[in-house]
């Protein structure tokens, strides 16, 4: 079975905006539907706060009776018309006529801005995209999950913040956000293709939810096969980091065992807290640090991996034993460091290795900063994007002794801890220079601990579950390799790369992995870099230099033909693919649909930022003549869809027709109700 929108809400009438456009006159806008014109007003409202520099046109509304509202924009120059928001205006409505509505704004943190620009910058839909998994041993009541994540939502505004559409993005707090929990019993998918699915959709930020969840299996005695539940988080760097959703989990599994509602209000303090927190910050003392610890391009073991546009990933995983984790913890102890210290230190080494540097040199990477040393109270019970990179340079000398490498590593940690909630690009604004930035990230996963209360809550209903594992994502570093430790307490390092650079990558985890256990068997206060370098010259190794990136793909995929025509003159309706959409669900839609368009099916646009441009003028262009010559044009999507809707339909009046943008809220909805609504919008043309 899917939880999909569809079915979460009771049955009623949809809400349809219309929008008319055209190239000269002003749109309108037609609403159908339960939507109070108090709603309509605050909707406006809402509008003209979280998009400032939108033209102030006035918008005279007009009730023709209950449900039945005419916008019509009565100021504001004609070619101001690109300008105006109508579709976040409609996504509001459809969204918000229920009564959810754009409750704060608030500016987007520089690393918020950071991981939005890298992801806006890519067309892979999965960049900046993290997924968590674990097993779920014992009974497992669906109601009561789905209801928990609802639970969870309600009370973590996080879940309900979403990125603006303005050029310095913003973020903006729903009131209400609904979370799509998807359950599929055992058999019906395999996990990996699951998972990897999963992460090609992607995460549109623009849109509230920045969480998904997916169920495998489950019920009431676990499954007929014996076989644990798996669920699946997926979610966005810019709004979620790896700490926040395991505080999410937690509190997931607080409302799970209050039989699916959890107790209390919404959670404070929030991000809503953390930026106004951090706006009060004197960026002083950090750039002092940062610029006096900047060395420069001198003797610097250059960027060896680079990103080559290809969307095939690689991942190796490589696993310490208990033993092997617990010997590396006691030998970085010793030297006055931890095992994030040592992970450092041998990466360090294999980095110097593989640039073939010869004498000292420096050696830079970046390591994930968890962003909860901060002196924000409560920053550790804080969900949202404050885990980020923070740049790192050492220098590896062949004649120093692995103790000083390690003290130097973890000075610079210490003194750096004070200033993690500084972003990569303030740095850079702040040091300068032309040289390449690092290009391998590492990260060690410390995750919040498990409440022993919530354990013997969960242990009391026959439920045993394992911490949540991140799965790896794209990011702007070429490779990533992440270490946390697993339920029996080993060591595991995941490395996430292009599968252009596999035979490279998995062979520096192989090193590292080696490094990792021979240094506390082996090394002491006297061993050299050098003499550890020598560990790994029998083992030889490929050489490691840039890759060529590879071209982007132009274009835009071809409209899939859900509905013929019933005659040639009919005009045609393109259905924007909304996320968690199946196409079997479009179908029933067409199937339904009793009017005479051509229905086809579109690619998906992203919700706002400058991908979403170039979508909507790829899926326009895909749509070729012979659509381009029919009389009637509508675009058509979902709540969510609406500034894609108007995007497309705006090319659309450019080109000279007089095109339709419909957005209908599918809110408690089947398809044979959305086709019927559909065919009324089209067929309501003035």
């Amino acid at each position: 079975m899917t939880t999909s929108r569809f079915a979460r809400l009771p049955q009623g009438e949809p809400i349809t905006v219309v929008v008319e456009l055209g190239p000269s006159a002003l749109p309108v806008l037609e609403l159908h539907g339960p939507v109070e014109s108090i709603h309509i007003e605050a909707a406006l409202d809402s509008i003209a706060t979280c998009h400032p520099h939108a033209p102030a046109w006035t918008a005279d509304l007009e009730s023709r009776g209950p449900g039945q509202h005419t916008l019509r924009f009565t100021d504001g120059a004609h070619d101001e018309q690109s300008e105006f928001p109508l579709g976040a205006l409609a996504d509001l409505l459809t969204h918000a006529g229920r009564g959810s509505f754009m409750s704060r704004c608030l500016p987007a943190t520089p690393l918020q801005r950071d991981l939005l620009a890298d992801a806006d910058t890519h067309p892979d839909p999965g960049r900046q995209v993290e997924q968590a998994a674990w097993d779920w041993h014992g009974p497992l009541d669906a109601g009561r999950f789905t209801a928990a994540w609802h639970s969870v939502f309600a009370h973590e505004s996080v879940l309900r913040t979403t990125f603006d559409d303005q050029p310095e993005p913003g973020l903006v707090v729903h009131d209400h956000a609904e979370p799509e929990v998807v359950r599929l019993p055992h058999g019906t998918a395999e996990w990996h293709s699951l998972v990897e699915a999963d992460r090609r959709r992607g995460i549109d930020p623009r849109r509230p939810a920045p969480l998904r969840v997916t169920l495998l299996g489950g019920g009431p005695a676990g499954s007929a096969t014996g076989a644990p539940a798996r669920v699946l988080l997926t979610y966005h760097h810019a709004l979620l980091d790896s700490w926040s959703v395991r505080l999410l989990v937690r509190e997931f599994y607080r409302a799970y065992l209050a039989g699916g509602e959890l107790p209390g209000g919404e959670r404070r303090p929030d991000m809503t807290d953390y930026v106004t927190w951090l706006g009060q910050q004197d960026t002083a003392a950090a750039e002092d640090f940062f610029t006096s610890t900047d060395t420069g391009d001198l003797l610097a073991v250059p960027p060896l991996f680079t990103d080559t546009g290809s969307r095939a990933e690689g991942r190796s995983r490589l696993r310490l034993t208990k033993e092997e984790t617990a010997a590396l913890a006691n030998w970085a102890a010793t030297w006055g460091g931890g095992e994030s210290i040592a992970l450092q230190a041998v990466w360090a080494l294999l980095l110097y290795r593989a640039g073939r540097a010869e004498g000292p040199s420096q050696v830079r990477f970046a390591t994930t900063a968890a962003g909860r040393s901060i002196l924000f109270e409560g920053v550790e019970r804080t969900p949202g994007a404050l885990a980020g990179p923070l740049p790192q340079s050492v220098l590896v000398d062949p004649a120093a002794t692995v103790p000083q490498l390690i003290t130097d590593l973890r000075d610079r940690c210490l003194n750096q801890a004070a200033y993690e909630w500084v972003s990569a690009s303030q740095i850079h604004s702040w040091t300068g220079g032309p040289r390449p930035p690092a290009d391998t990230l590492l990260t060690f996963e410390a995750p919040p601990r498990v409440l022993p209360e919530l354990e013997a809550g969960l242990a009391a209903a026959g439920i045993q579950v394992e911490p949540p594992q991140t799965l790896g994502a794209r990011t702007a570093y070429p490779v990533m390799l992440t270490a946390h430790h697993d339920r029996s307490g080993s060591l595991v390092l995941t490395a996430s790369y292009d599968q252009v650079r596999l035979s490279e990558i998995t062979e520096l985890l192989a090193h590292a992995a080696l490094l990792l256990r021979e240094l506390p068997r082996g090394s002491g206060q006297h061993t050299t870099l050098g003499e550890v370098l020598g560990l790994l010259t029998h083992m030889g190794g490929a050489a490691v230099g840039p890759v060529e990136a590879e071209p982007e793909e132009s274009g835009g995929p071809l409209p899939t033909v859900l509905r013929h025509p019933a005659r040639a003159d009919a005009g045609a309706v393109g259905l924007l693919q909304a996320p968690g959409i199946t196409r079997a669900f479009y179908d029933q839609l067409a199937h339904a649909y009793p009017g005479p368009e051509e229905l086809l099916l579109l690619a998906p646009v992203p919700a706002g930022g400058s991908r979403a441009d170039v979508a909507a003028r790829a899926v326009y262009d895909a749509l070729g003549s012979r659509v381009r010559s029919h009389g009637g044009l509508a675009f058509a999507g979902f709540s969510g869809d609406g500034a894609a809707a108007c995007a497309i339909a705006r090319l659309a009046a450019a080109d000279g027709h007089r095109p339709l943008a419909v957005v209908l809220d599918a809110s408690g909805t089947g398809p044979d109700d959305l086709a019927r609504r559909l065919a009324s919008a089209v067929a309501s043309r003035t």
